[in-house]
């Protein structure tokens, strides 16, 4: 069972003072997070905590039984997430450890608590938008990444409402705090990633299988090859730098995509000047696919081998 992929979507919005709700695009909302707009009946902005914000479509696959049979998506910088034996103390360098010691912490105790810490998959759009928010703004530009396709056990036991989004900006929650004992799923309303999406908060046994590919898949279409070979011909003559070319070539690409993408998108193919041309123009062409041709990445998860946990 598919969902339809598009980020372009309308949203659901309810103001929680008059509770009025009603649909608006994404450059509303853009509007709205400047307060620029706001609640057609009351008229509250964002300003305040009643204002209006974005929530749940009440037709969105995920509110129904359907849920463990949709297909869910990750992004991730691991080759195996989610990993069996997860021990996050062998990223830390021996300065960070000394520093643990030195301030009377644990980084045994540390570790576990990043064990009991729930993980978090949601739409496809979801997944993307995670990725451009980590590359731009975490820091994560450089690294590779895997998107995952994820399926969940047949007998998943989930929280029977979704509740509001747990984890701020990073996600850092608990598995305890959002599943109940008995419980191995809780649906919540994602406001950072796919605004209004359901993600959902789960520990690794809710997991069945997963597909993975790594980012960027590279498209085999002719006007990708066209784009890119022009790109890179405009770099190579370029006047006064290439850095200046590449963000005049990037321009017209964001502007294809969603506004709620673009500045994370910039940032993340921001061009340096020692960089291989043809791999950023490559790169770059496939960062935009993933947004405007979906059916190419879905295609390549396709051919991938099942792993089962």
């Amino acid at each position: 069972m598919d969902r339809p992929i598009d980020f372009s979507r309308p949203r659901w919005m309810l103001c929680g003072r008059c509770t009025r709700q009603w649909m608006v695009d994404l450059d509303w909302i853009d509007r709205w997070e400047q307060s620029r707009e706001s609640c057609p009946d009351c008229g509250v902005t964002c300003e305040t905590e009643t204002g209006p914000r974005v929530t749940v479509a009440p037709d969105d696959p995920a509110l129904r039984n359907a849920a463990e049979r949709l297909p869910w998506f990750h992004t991730s910088t691991h080759p195996d997430w989610p990993a069996e034996h997860f021990a996050p103390e062998e990223s830390l360098s021996a300065a960070t450890k000394e520093m643990f010691e030195q301030n009377g912490s644990s980084v045994a105790s540390w570790a576990e608590r990043q064990r009991a810490k729930a993980l978090h998959i949601g739409t496809y759009e979801a997944a993307v938008h995670n990725m451009l928010r980590r590359i731009s703004d975490q820091g994560d530009r450089g690294k590779q990444f895997y998107l995952y396709r994820v399926r969940l056990t047949a007998d998943i036991t989930l929280r029977d409402s979704w509740i509001a989004d747990p984890g701020g900006l990073v996600g850092d929650v608990p598995l305890t705090d959002v599943c109940p004992p008995g419980v191995l799923a809780t649906r919540y309303r994602n406001d950072h990633e796919d605004p209004g999406g359901l993600s959902l908060a789960l520990g690794r046994s809710a997991i069945a299988s997963t597909q993975r590919i790594s980012i960027p898949e590279a498209a085999d279409r002719e006007c990708d090859h066209l784009w890119v070979q022009t790109a890179v011909a405009e770099l190579e003559n370029a006047v006064p730098t290439r850095r200046a070319k590449a963000h005049d070539l990037v321009v017209p690409l964001a502007q294809q995509l969603p506004v709620n993408l673009r500045r994370q998108f910039s940032a993340a193919v921001a061009f340096d000047e020692d960089q291989d041309t043809e791999e950023w123009a490559t790169y770059t062409n496939a960062l935009v696919n993933m947004v405007t041709a979906p059916e190419l990445i879905l295609a390549a998860l396709d051919q991938q081998p099942i792993r089962c946990l």
